[in-house]
């Protein structure tokens, strides 16, 4: 079988890639910088340089032969390349599209709503789909180090509310099971953590990780804002990400789901495992 990753260099597509080789697999790649590409995978996956937003045409190369697509991207216009990537994918006669979407389609919370018009862009399309919606990543966790670091405090808005972080290493299983096995065409398949945490709770589990205490402070949707202003700048970005600790302080993100268990077998990897895996990012 062969298969194509769009967004192989980015956190979940490298790690689905490198399972595919594991596997014995030679996995192509659709990707922006083939330098980067070669760091990470050496000469044991087929290279493909293009842009889905400026010369889409290249992709037609890089479906040639695959028999399934793992698609990752984001932004507030991810429809408009999840729309690209699926279209050319039938018409390549591809038998399965992957595509690494958001519990948050369920809520509209945050970029639920980017990702709910791509899943309608990959229906649209008529390629048969597997949608793997996922719970905010322990990943994101790795943004508290700065404040964590230098004053041994996290603060955000999120309040007392909780959710179910989920490993990267589990949407890469969950997603290399996915794609290499016809059992899910046509599903949604929800996955999270194995539980939700506040993030105050968080908080303690990374201290005990790294020997210290961590205070949690709260603060308001004002302050987080500008807080994410200040380092990424204005726009979609902050006010999603403003809208999702709100969700979580409210209590409308603290799903917690058997979607792992249910594709792999096993449970999905505690935030402590996380913490310990990531000390030297917080000390």
């Amino acid at each position: 079988m062969k298969y194509l990753i769009v967004g192989a260099t980015g956190n979940i597509g490298s790690r689905v890639t490198q399972r595919l080789i594991a596997r014995g697999e030679r996995p192509s790649i659709f990707v922006r910088n083939a330098k980067k590409a070669k760091a990470l995978f050496g000469a044991q996956v087929d290279i493909h340089v293009g842009d889905l937003d400026k010369a889409p045409s290249s992709l037609a190369t890089a479906l040639n032969g695959a028999n399934g697509v793992f698609l990752v991207s984001d932004g507030p216009d991810l429809d408009t390349r999840d729309h690209t990537v699926a279209f050319a994918a039938k018409s390549a006669g591809i038998r399965h599209l992957v595509k690494l979407s958001t519990l948050d389609v369920h809520t509209g919370v945050g970029t639920g709503p980017w990702h709910a018009r791509g899943e309608a862009a990959v229906r649209e399309s008529g390629v048969a789909f597997t949608f793997i919606q996922a719970a905010g990543f322990m990943l994101n966790a790795l943004g508290w180090s700065d404040s964590i670091r230098e004053e041994s405090v996290l603060r955000t808005s999120t309040g007392n509310g909780k959710i179910a972080f989920i490993h990267p290493d589990d949407i890469a299983d969950v997603t290399t099971a996915v794609l290499t096995t016809p059992d899910y065409d046509g599903q949604s398949l929800v996955i999270t953590g194995p539980e939700a945490l506040s993030y105050g709770e968080m908080a303690a589990t990374l201290g005990r990780a790294i020997g210290k205490s961590i205070r949690f402070e709260e603060i308001s949707d004002r302050q987080a804002h500008a807080g994410v202003v200040a380092w990424a700048g204005r726009g979609p970005y902050a006010d999603a990400l403003v809208d999702i600790w709100r969700a979580v302080r409210e209590g409308r993100l603290a799903t917690v789901s058997d979607g792992v268990m249910q594709v792999i077998g096993r449970k999905p990897i505690s935030f402590g495992r996380w913490a310990e895996e990531n000390v030297g990012a917080f000390s």
